[in-house]
């Protein structure tokens, strides 16, 4: 039996600790918080709930695995899995509408040929075709295994892009994907709000980012009754079933290093814990020597490597008045400029709300965190584009909360969200490995492979308890 320390407890971290208990070793999770799970938060006020990180699951197969890996009860008996449907509604600047079914490629093709016109949906079903091809060429390496030893080979563009005419230069960005290739500026706005979704620029995002919708319109999408905390909390109690230690308010300096392996770790105050694996699941660890010494909390890595870095901006609604019957849970109302798009969630949800005669709705938008923003005008803005989402929104309105990037700072240690791994741009989108240039660390969460989101991050736990447990050949669950 091991002892094995992990630094945080975001569902990576977690998913990573659940998993080695399991296998007989001795887990200790030490979070400088006073809480779990990273960057899925809850904020509450009178009777209202709102999740403040993501709303939605991708890919629930990633958490079945982990119940069913860790013990009797499965993931349906831990919390409520809803499929959304329709899977989001799209309002386009020009008024159009379209509602998009889940997990249903014709008849998405069908509803956007009805909404956009005759050829809109072939132009979209033929995109995603040739995402396909993409996700087909990296899932393994960017989802299911360790990253390879030589990462060169997925800095190339896996997106069989189309040359537009001999003098034109091949696709190289969504963007140009979106304005090649669909030929309709609702399309190509449909194609970004995905981008937008999970952190990147789509002018700056490579090509092989259309994965990105094409892994939700393939797998679905999946509301946790609730909220996603409710999946936090039911991690955590899994966690705990299976004897792991959490401390909290505990911040851990550095990483100690004895012949060359990681030892344990030094908390703040000095004091020293001894361990024979350690795993870090603190922000961009690779980045400062090694991943040996963490930042001071709330101090923000640099990001040289990303200069057009991304933040959430999320305003929580207490609205008075039931929500209507046809509302939908998910919308987004596409804008111009540096606010593309907003995201509208209005959960049906009896645990979100005081009665039925109110409703919590969160309005949420990717913003650059550069520069001094005025989040109260940002905020306003928001408010103004979401209006077609919620009919009445500004009279029914009782109080609202603005959660901003200053916000995720505080409570995850850096105001960035982190997006997936993708393949192409260089590799400058690869983050880092999970075994660390330290032997005995490895790096788990949304800032190591295979970076962000929910279902990402529940793999990188998978990955880093593989290395652990099997060694340095592990190749991942096949």
């Amino acid at each position: 039996m091991a002892r094995i320390v992990v630094i945080g407890a975001g569902l990576g971290a977690m998913a990573a600790a659940a998993r080695l208990a399991v296998a007989g070793h001795r887990v200790t999770v030490y979070e400088s918080g006073g809480t779990y799970g990273g960057g899925v938060r809850r904020f509450e006020r009178d009777g209202f709930g709102y999740d403040t990180g993501p709303g939605l699951l991708h890919l629930p197969a990633v958490y079945r695995d982990l119940f069913v890996k860790t013990g009797k009860q499965p993931l349906e008996e831990c919390v409520t899995l809803t499929q959304v449907d329709p899977a989001s509604r799209h309002v386009f600047a020009d008024g159009t509408r379209v509602d998009l079914p889940n997990a249903s490629r014709a008849g998405t093709v069908a509803a956007l040929d009805a909404a956009l016109g005759a050829g809109a949906g072939e132009r979209w079903g033929d995109f995603l075709v040739r995402a396909r091809e993409a996700w087909d060429r990296t899932r393994r390496p960017l989802l299911e295994e360790p990253q390879p030893a030589d990462p060169a080979p997925l800095g190339r563009e896996p997106y069989p892009a189309l040359k537009a005419g001999l003098l034109r230069r091949p696709t190289t960005t969504l963007a140009q994907v979106g304005s090649r290739e669909l030929r309709d500026p609702r399309l190509a706005a449909l194609l970004g709000a995905y981008a937008w979704s999970y952190g990147f620029d789509p002018a700056t995002a490579p090509a092989a980012a259309a994965v990105l919708p094409y892994m939700e319109q393939t797998f679905g999408s999946w509301y946790v009754g609730g909220g996603i905390r409710a999946l936090a909390d039911a991690v955590y109690e899994r966690c705990r079933q299976r004897r792991v230690e959490f401390v909290f308010d505990a911040h851990v300096e550095r990483i100690l290093e004895k012949d060359g392996r990681a030892c344990g770790i030094e908390l703040a105050g000095g004091e020293v814990v001894e361990a024979d694996h350690v795993v870090s699941g603190a922000p961009v660890p690779s980045h400062h020597d090694g991943g040996r010494r963490l930042l001071p909390r709330g101090q923000e890595p640099p990001r040289a490597d990303r200069p057009d870095r991304t933040g959430r901006v999320t305003v929580c609604l207490a609205l008075r008045g039931p929500r209507e019957p046809d509302a939908v849970h998910r919308t987004v109302v596409h804008g111009t400029g540096d606010l593309p798009g907003v995201t509208v969630l209005r959960p049906d949800d009896p645990a979100l709300r005081p009665d039925d005669d109110h409703e919590s709705v969160t309005v949420t938008a990717t913003v650059r965190t550069g520069g001094g923003q005025d989040w109260s005008a940002v905020a306003e803005r928001m408010l103004a584009q979401a209006e077609p989402a919620v009919p009445g929104l500004r009279e029914r309105l009782l109080w609202q909360e603005v959660r901003t990037p200053q916000d995720t700072l505080r409570e995850t240690g850096v105001a960035e969200v982190p997006g997936p791994a993708l393949a192409g741009a260089g590799g400058r989108l690869l983050p880092a490995a999970n075994p660390s240039p330290l032997p005995g660390l490895y790096f788990v969460g949304g800032w190591s492979h295979p970076g962000g989101g929910l279902a990402h991050a529940g793999m990188s736990g998978a990955l880093v308890a593989g290395l652990i447990v099997e060694g340095a050949g592990f190749r991942g669950s096949r």
